[in-house]
């Protein structure tokens, strides 16, 4: 049985994840292009990434964070820029919401760690209002898209069992489609967001990864031979340019979709 991935540290999960999904989330808001005075409903907020790109960059009249874990929700509230955003705890398949409490709700890089995709999307589905827009981005996995996918190929050669979420398969464009039209979403549409990410050198990027939710226990639990060897093996194979900077690629997938109904202005 494949351990758990669990995101409990706001400041690593920045250093890992942040980075890769800021440029990605800003490209989706824009593909969105939700009106602004919408009040939005961030489901998996963790540590407030994509919750802050909502507020700077989609004039929200409100904005609600939901997650799980209690340590990414105290670093979200630890921000600045959230300081009037509302946080709660709570589950993707029971989100403790009235209906058609929300103009939009969005689930940024989350969609695979439900244990019931379909159940969250319901969710997402039932509290936001009529007319109003639910959405969703997630790394391609299934196309290699994840950032750091070419370090998980590289633990895997070394026979180990690399974490991974519930349901890595609705990841694909076709997937999340399906998703959203079983839900009874209307006007489903889909894209690829291709985004990049420059370290400044190895040593960036092997600090990144070793604050990894995916990686960082199995790292940090191997010999540290194995750990050296997995290391050295990135280190030959990640292109860096004259000056030691490495640049690398990864794809999200995205799907929005409208709630059925006659719901005013659409958001």
């Amino acid at each position: 049985m494949t351990e758990q991935i669990r995101f409990n540290d706001g400041t690593a999960y920045a250093n890992f994840m942040g980075a890769w999904s800021q440029p990605a989330g800003d490209v989706f808001l824009d593909w969105l292009d939700i009106s602004a005075g919408a009040r939005w409903l961030d489901v998996g907020c963790g540590n407030g990434a994509f919750t802050t790109r909502i507020c700077e960059r989609s004039a929200p009249a409100s904005v609600v964070g939901i997650d799980p874990s209690p340590a990414q929700l105290d670093y979200a509230r630890g921000q600045h820029a959230l300081r009037d955003v509302e946080f709660h705890p709570g589950s993707a398949m029971a989100l403790p919401f009235g209906d058609g409490t929300f103009d939009a709700a969005v689930m940024p890089l989350v969609i695979p760690f439900v244990p019931e995709p379909a159940v969250g999307v319901g969710e997402m589905v039932r509290v936001v209002r009529a007319g109003g827009s639910v959405a969703a981005y997630i790394w391609d996995m299934d196309g290699d898209g994840f950032p750091y996918e070419s370090l998980h190929d590289a633990i895997r050669g070394r026979g180990f069992v690399v974490p991974t979420p519930p349901h890595p398969e609705v990841s694909s464009l076709d997937a999340l489609a399906a998703l959203w039209r079983d839900a009874g979403l209307q006007q489903v549409g889909t894209r690829t967001i291709p985004v990049q990410r420059t370290f400044s050198d190895f040593d960036e990027y092997w600090a990144a990864v070793l604050g990894g939710a995916s990686v960082a226990a199995l790292l940090g639990g191997m010999p540290a031979e194995e750990r050296a060897i997995i290391r050295q093996a990135m280190q030959r194979k990640l292109p860096a340019d004259a000056d030691g900077r490495i640049t690398l690629s990864a794809v999200a997938n995205a799907v929005r979709g409208r709630v059925p109904g006659v719901g005013g202005a659409d958001a």
